[in-house]
């Protein structure tokens, strides 16, 4: 048996290895918005602009980020479509008091929702509702952004600069999701931790590589490539719809119908953001479990044999270290002992980047198999719940398969 253990532990160290040195870099927080050099950029016309943000139920938070759309300093033309969901709670009220507070009321336009029909998930549909209100306009981007997301005043500038200056199709980032419970600053570094390592940004990045990827929380589109690959339309049964649009977007090379006209860049971009951020709270385990549990088993395309891969996969990769640290300390092998303390110390090396990003304490970047085996137990819970008819619950909605 600790001979066994020994080999895993050995192979555990082996693949961190690898995801450190050819994983893309995943783990080095270092594509980023705000030190972009490009910043700086500008200069002659600015775009046009339309905002689409679904809201359902959204009243409590409305007051601090719709005003910070409202209130971006870009110097071009923009305009905010406000889909109130079938809200219960005042929603589209708070959303023309803010506008009106600010004096920018015809900056702001507040649609209510049609009825979902079958075959679309309840936010796609509020989105195309707004994004087929914007294409009435012709602006040249849309941006898709969440109502919990407080952008910073730059945000739009930065964002648009980042998509002329490397002619880019979408431009997306993920915002600083909320980090201040102990629950939030011990689970949701690692949430950005391992999508980083399913999607590595430098990948996305790079128009040679297939992954594509997106933040859901801001996403900025090209209106004509948006158009070209048929609308949100295209992905609207997607539970994951952020990376359901990024992989439409750069994995489509235009139609019949683009052949008259010159192909459209389809390079992407998706980087971290530290100036603007999620205001949604995750207080308690059972907040971020239900967060994670509700696309998890998405994630696998619904199989059991990619769950129990993933299954594997985990237990291999962050599990297998501290056991063979364990079983070594208390047999007195110093070869599982070495292998083991080896294999922690990489993960940890790994995700320290990410807890720094984060501000978090360094023995939350030491705690990376507890977190992991936590993501397990989500992973396999989503599972159940899909099999019980329950996956994907949000906000009183159920998508089953």
């Amino acid at each position: 048996m600790s001979f066994l253990i020994l080999a895993l532990s050995a192979l555990s160290v082996v693949i961190w290895l690898v995801l450190l040195g050819w994983r893309g870099g995943f783990w080095q927080c270092d594509q980023v918005l705000e030190r972009s050099k490009e910043d700086q950029g500008g200069g002659g016309e600015y775009p046009t602009v339309w905002a689409v943000i679904p809201a359902r139920n959204e009243a409590e938070l409305l007051p601090v980020t719709l005003r910070s759309l409202l209130q971006q300093d870009y110097p071009g033309q923009l305009q905010v479509i406000l889909v109130d969901d079938h809200s219960t709670d005042g929603t589209a009220t708070v959303a023309q008091a803010t506008a009106a507070a600010l004096g920018q009321v015809e900056q702001l336009t507040v649609l209510a929702a049609e009825p979902l029909p079958p075959g679309w998930s309840g936010k796609l549909w509020a989105m195309d509702q707004g994004v087929q209100k914007a294409l009435t306009a012709s602006p040249d981007y849309i941006l898709l952004t969440d109502a919990d997301i407080c952008h910073d005043r730059s945000q739009l500038w930065r964002l648009v600069t980042q998509a002329r200056h490397h002619d880019l199709a979408m431009a997306s980032v993920m915002v600083r999701l909320r980090c201040e419970s102990r629950w939030e600053k011990l689970l949701i570094p690692a949430f950005v931790f391992f999508f980083q390592k399913l999607y590595p940004f430098r990948w996305v990045n790079d128009s040679h590589r297939s992954t594509a990827a997106a933040a859901g929380g801001c996403i900025l589109i090209r209106r004509d490539v948006l158009e070209q690959i048929g609308g949100l339309q295209t992905i609207r049964q997607a539970l994951i719809d952020d990376c359901a649009l990024a992989q439409a977007v750069k994995g489509k090379r235009g139609n019949a119908q683009s052949m008259t006209s010159p192909q459209l860049s389809r390079n992407i971009w998706l980087g971290l953001s530290d100036l603007t951020c999620s205001l949604r709270p995750y207080p308690s385990l059972q907040t971020v479990w239900d967060m994670v549990a509700r696309t998890a088993y998405t994630q696998l395309n619904y199989s059991p044999l990619l769950l129990l891969g993933t299954l594997v996969g985990m237990t291999m990769i962050y599990l297998m270290p501290p056991i063979a640290l364990a079983m070594g300390t208390g047999l007195g092998n110093a070869m599982l002992v070495l292998t083991g303390l080896a294999g922690w110390l990489l993960m940890t090396l790994a995700y320290y980047p990410t807890v720094q990003f984060y501000r978090c304490s360094l023995l939350f970047a030491a705690s990376l198999p507890a977190i992991a085996l936590l993501y397990t137990l989500m992973t396999i819970d989503s599972a159940w719940r899909h099999w019980q008819g329950r996956g994907g619950a949000w906000k009183g909605r159920v998508y089953p398969d």
